[in-house]
């Protein structure tokens, strides 16, 4: 009896993943073209990190870098400059394209915590079936600005970070095809290291992808603008005579990753005023949820149920209170919808987190006393610091076909952008 590893993957079966084509760096060239993703830097941070850097990938991914400063990110000559500068690229040998289809094992090292995964091609059909499950809803501006960068690229250029279940079989494999130097050692932004080995042999690429086939389910950790955003276009694509023979466009550019070796951050909240309230009245109306703790400096908590504040010049300690009934269900026992429910909504009269905006997002590794720092200096009024959500919370909101309220994970490390591209035009 032949072995199910044994029948040779087709593009026309549909699959959760498949080999591709990486569009990527010339191994001299790497160090100068990686960049952190497009979506955690602004545009003044992404100007200041390119500087004397002409073969950063930033020069793609923000490309209002070098345009001038009046130049909204979603302007039409934003994209039309990201093309430019990709075509650019290529013709000086900056970036390539693979001439043969391949996984690409793919190690990140950050604080001496490694996690092991693969670079892929992921099935927008999947994606749409919801076989590849969110858990997330999108901003419709950022996820625009995406549609139209792919479109006028014809080139995705940010992987979408996704998760899969523990699977031994393919840790085993991943081991085995990790042979000899990778082609990539790299060092991101953040001090993680990024090392990458392709995986060209077509047997060994067969196993993943039929062994990840059989697990059913994917799910997107990171990068919901992006996958939407492909499926958008590869809806467009799908209409056109030209593109009847192409099919890479049915495909978004992937990393996946084992849940077990995974980290998520909390994803912090500061918002603009107190909705007329004093900061006395405010503090006795969270008392009747939470215990209130007066803290001697900044704070970040360290269980479920327990949230920092940071409000008039102090820290403060908050524990839900015992008596507080919190229906059993995936999304409200969530800390940062307990958060909005409690708080954010009936006190602060932030209704859509989504839109509204008074309140933004500080991602975890930035640090609580970035909160303070917002607060004291910048607009902000009020901050809290959250729990980070474990990924197993994740898996039982996608697998419950529901949403997590915005900004619920932050993962770290993040992917760095340009060491792997997706060209949807072959």
């Amino acid at each position: 009896m032949l072995s199910k590893y044994l029948v040779i993957y087709k593009r026309e079966i549909m699959s959760l993943i498949l080999p591709f084509k990486a569009l990527r760096p010339s191994i001299d060239k790497a160090n100068d073209v990686i960049a952190p993703p497009y979506d955690v830097l602004d545009s003044n941070e992404a100007r200041e990190m390119a500087k004397n850097k002409p073969y950063s990938f930033l020069h793609i991914s923000k490309p209002e870098i070098d345009l001038g400063k009046e130049i909204n990110f979603n302007d039409e000559s934003v994209y039309k400059k990201g093309a430019e500068n990709l075509k650019n690229f290529i013709k000086d040998g900056v970036l390539f394209q693979d001439k043969n289809e391949c996984l690409y094992l793919y190690e990140i090292t950050l604080e001496n915590k490694t996690q092991t995964g693969f670079g892929c091609i992921a099935s927008i059909e999947a994606y749409n079936n919801n076989t590849i499950k969110k858990h997330e809803f999108t901003t419709p501006i950022k996820e625009d600005d995406r549609v139209l960068n792919i479109k006028e690229l014809e080139t995705q250029t940010g992987p979408v970070l996704l998760a899969y279940k523990q699977n031994s079989f393919i840790k085993k494999l991943l081991e085995e095809n990790k042979k000899g130097d990778p082609v990539y050692s790299v060092i991101g932004p953040d001090s993680s290291q990024h090392k990458i080995w392709p995986i060209e042999d077509k047997l060994e690429i067969n196993k993943i992808v039929s062994e990840v086939n059989s697990m059913g389910k994917l799910y997107i950790a990171d990068g919901h603008h992006r996958s939407a955003a492909a499926s958008r276009v590869s809806e467009e694509r799908k209409k056109s005579a030209n593109n009847k023979n192409s099919k890479s466009h049915n495909f978004f550019l992937s990393v996946a990753f084992p849940h077990s070796e995974m980290n998520i951050l909390d994803y912090n909240r500061i918002i603009l005023g107190l909705n007329n309230y004093s900061p006395d009245e405010l503090l006795n109306n969270i008392n009747k949820n939470f215990m209130i703790n007066k803290m001697s400096s900044s704070f970040k908590p360290i269980q479920n149920n327990e949230f920092g504040m940071f409000l008039d010049n102090a820290w403060y300690k908050l524990n839900l209170k015992e008596n507080i009934t919190i229906k059993d269900d995936p999304v409200t026992s969530l800390d940062v919808s307990i958060l909005h429910d409690l708080i954010i909504s009936p006190l602060l009269g932030i209704e859509d987190e989504r839109r509204d905006e008074r309140i933004n997002f500080v991602g975890g590794a930035r640090g609580v006393e970035e909160l303070e720092k917002r607060v004291k200096h910048g607009k902000y009024d009020i901050a809290f610091s959250l729990f980070p959500t474990p990924i197993e919370a994740l898996f039982k909101v996608a697998d419950a076909d529901k949403v997590m309220p915005p900004k619920s994970t932050w993962f770290e490390p993040k992917l760095l952008d340009g060491l792997l591209s997706h060209k949807i035009n072959d």
